[in-house]
């Protein structure tokens, strides 16, 4: 089993930035990519962006050129860092790790979220 723990979140100003974290434990060598999703008040939950077990990026396009996905392997911890923040950046953020895997030809999917961490951007 893998565990997730983000953290980073902060209220900040338009414009402004953070970097959140995400720091998974346990079975962590079943990571095959971490995804990271973001559900502000009364929406669904929305994908932003993941990177692959190789190290591949994804964003969303609301997101890209101000979000970047990066990880350090020896503290087994991925960063979203968020860049020129706008009040329509308001949500909790989630990582989810997709654990699926392959059992003969039949794939099990399988994922684990964190927590969720609160991002507030100000006008």
């Amino acid at each position: 089993q893998v565990q997730l723990m983000e953290s980073g979140g902060d209220f900040v100003q338009t414009g402004g930035s953070l970097r959140l974290s995400c720091a998974a434990s346990g079975s962590t060598f079943s990571i095959n990519a971490i995804h990271w999703y973001r559900q502000a008040p009364g929406k669904q939950r929305e994908w932003v962006g993941k990177m692959s077990r190789g190290g591949m990026t994804n964003y969303t396009d609301s997101v890209k050129g101000r979000f970047t996905i990066s990880r350090d392997n020896t503290k087994y911890t991925w960063y979203l860092q968020m860049n020129s923040l706008s009040p329509e950046d308001t949500a909790v953020y989630y990582c989810n790790a997709d654990t699926g895997y392959y059992a003969g030809s039949y794939y099990y999917p399988k994922d684990t979220w964190g927590q969720g961490t609160q991002v507030t951007v100000s006008s």
